[in-house]
């Protein structure tokens, strides 16, 4: 990022010495610098809106083993209800869509959460994916649990699973993602009018998608190990943005390749995050 912010000039031309320092800097340090900030930024917790649904389980593998963190183009999915404090009545979710070895993300809102409009979020995020979509993972809830869902991805070839009911582990990465990615933009608010959708899916779309996957990096666990039979030591690769993960991994063509290097070489961090904050205020208003 540090480097980022010099090609943009966003920051003065850094000495070798803090070059270093920024580049090398552990995650404990940085988890004690940035501590009272988060404390600060905690936000109560939102209602889950998940349902079951009960006719397809049966029919819909449940997702047993762990994933094959090697292989593009397998993405967990989720939905995130901006109804407030308040269930009743229509309101808007965010459509949530992680991709599990790279950390690639995309993002919709739709207006309720019926059966047609997730799909056909799902397939407008698929057609703008710089990978090839190969399987899907959801929960139980009902949105995903549908005969118009099973059909549709059918008739794309994808792997559809589910997880076990109740077990949000079964999910983590989307789980994570629903913090990081919109309850910390987007808040707990009530989002209920067609203008509030597309200031949100203006910003999934726009500049808070090319945040996330440019110049957001994730860690990745690489092992774990258990320490007297109770504590649990886990190893992690170096911190690495999806774009950089991607651009590293020998399965996406080079056509592609040349298009994310062309668009990352025209964005900048501290502009799209101005972008991000202006249209945040404009979402508020609305």
């Amino acid at each position: 990022m540090a480097e980022v912010l010099e090609r943009c000039r966003e920051i003065q031309p850094l000495n070798p010495e803090i070059k270093n320092q920024l580049l090398t800097i552990g995650r404990n340090t940085l988890d004690r610098y940035l501590k009272k900030e988060r404390i600060i930024r905690r936000l109560k917790r939102g209602r889950g809106t998940t349902r079951h649904g009960s006719l397809l389980k049966s029919s819909i593998p449940i997702r047993l083993t762990n994933w094959d963190t090697a292989d593009i183009g397998f993405m967990e999915m989720d939905t995130v209800a901006h109804c407030g404090d308040n269930l009743s009545g229509q309101f808007i979710y965010s459509l949530d869509m992680v991709e599990i070895a790279t950390g690639w993300s995309e993002q919709a809102a739709v207006m309720g959460k019926g059966e047609a409009g997730v799909v056909a979020a799902i397939e407008s995020i698929k057609k703008s994916l710089p990978f090839k979509l190969k399987g899907l993972d959801s929960d139980t809830g009902s949105e995903f649990v549908n005969w118009h869902m099973v059909k549709w991805c059918r008739q794309n070839q994808l792997f559809f699973t589910r997880s076990r009911p109740d077990r949000k582990n079964d999910n983590a990465y989307v789980e994570q993602k629903n913090y990081t990615h919109i309850r910390a933009w987007l808040g707990y608010r009530r989002y209920d009018t067609s203008e509030q959708l597309r200031l949100i899916n203006d910003l999934y779309r726009n500049e808070l998608g090319l945040f996330n996957n440019f110049f957001r990096p994730v860690m990745k666990i690489q092992c774990k190990e258990k320490i007297n039979n109770s504590v649990c030591k886990k190893t992690y690769d170096l911190a690495q943005t999806p774009y950089q993960r991607l651009m590293r991994s020998k399965q996406i063509p080079p056509k592609f390749k040349n298009q994310l290097r062309q668009l990352y070489e025209l964005l900048n961090p501290v502009k799209l995050k101005e972008a991000i904050a202006l249209k945040l205020k404009r979402l508020a208003k609305a």
